[in-house]
């Protein structure tokens, strides 16, 4: 058996769910056999002699943290997928250990009627659980980027407005960053396949650059001399008296 991770006592039937629906489909997800102490919280798996992917093995306690910690179970089970990772907050690390500012800024993070956590969401299509004094967001690795300064910038007090159009600015840039990228690489590939079209485009490119820029060939290189002096197909050189 191997300890996955310990939850609150309260979560313990969420984990389970009714007539233990919700486990039977964390086990089917991930291959795997839980058991789950209710005295301690401590959940155990065992994997038995399944020849289980690795990946899902180092992310499963990542699982259990986050449905202990507040995540609706079928969404916590997206963190098996390959993309989509955990980062979790602790508010006390901003605000101390008096509850009472804890619940203030538990407050500020989640807004009025859930407005601020919802947008930031939306913005960053990540997903936010706030339980206690944890911050848990779960998101792949551009929604983590996005997400990380906006939660960190309220929990160091930063105005909701101010937080939320820098969001809007990050995730615009990140939009024309991404489309330069694609725009690089179609271009690259778009004239990969003229040259298939049009064999000998590239040398012919070559030549013409080297007329427009003015390079000269070194006389001591018999390579770049004999390159010079070839003729393409259609060239043809006659001597005439004048």
């Amino acid at each position: 058996m191997e300890l996955l991770a310990r939850i609150p006592m309260d979560r313990i039937a969420v984990l389970i769910g009714k007539e233990g629906r919700t486990r039977k489909m964390i086990e089917k997800a991930s291959g795997t056999t839980l058991e789950i102490d209710s005295q301690t919280g401590d959940v155990m798996a065992d994997w038995g002699e399944s020849d289980v992917d690795l990946i899902i093995r180092m992310k499963m306690p990542d699982v259990i943290r986050a449905i202990g910690r507040g995540l609706a179970p079928k969404r916590a089970v997206k963190l098996l997928e390959d993309e989509v990772f955990l980062r979790m907050y602790d508010i006390r690390e901003w605000v101390g250990r008096q509850p009472n500012q804890t619940r203030r800024m538990r407050s500020r993070l989640i807004g009025r009627n859930g407005r601020i956590r919802s947008r930031i969401e939306e913005i960053t299509h990540t997903e936010i659980a706030i339980y206690g004094s944890t911050v848990l967001v779960i998101g792949d690795e551009d929604g983590l980027a996005l997400a990380t300064p906006a939660i960190e910038n309220i929990l160091n007090g930063s105005e909701h407005g101010t937080v939320l159009h820098g969001l809007e600015k990050d995730r615009k840039r990140m939009r024309v960053k991404s489309r330069s990228l694609e725009s690089y690489d179609t271009g690259s590939e778009t004239s990969d396949q003229f040259e298939a079209l049009v064999p000998g485009l590239a040398d012919a490119r070559r030549r013409r650059e080297r007329r427009y820029k003015g390079s000269q060939v070194d006389p001591e290189n018999a390579e770049e001399v004999s390159e010079m002096l070839e003729l393409a197909d259609d060239e043809t050189i006659s001597f005439e008296e004048e």
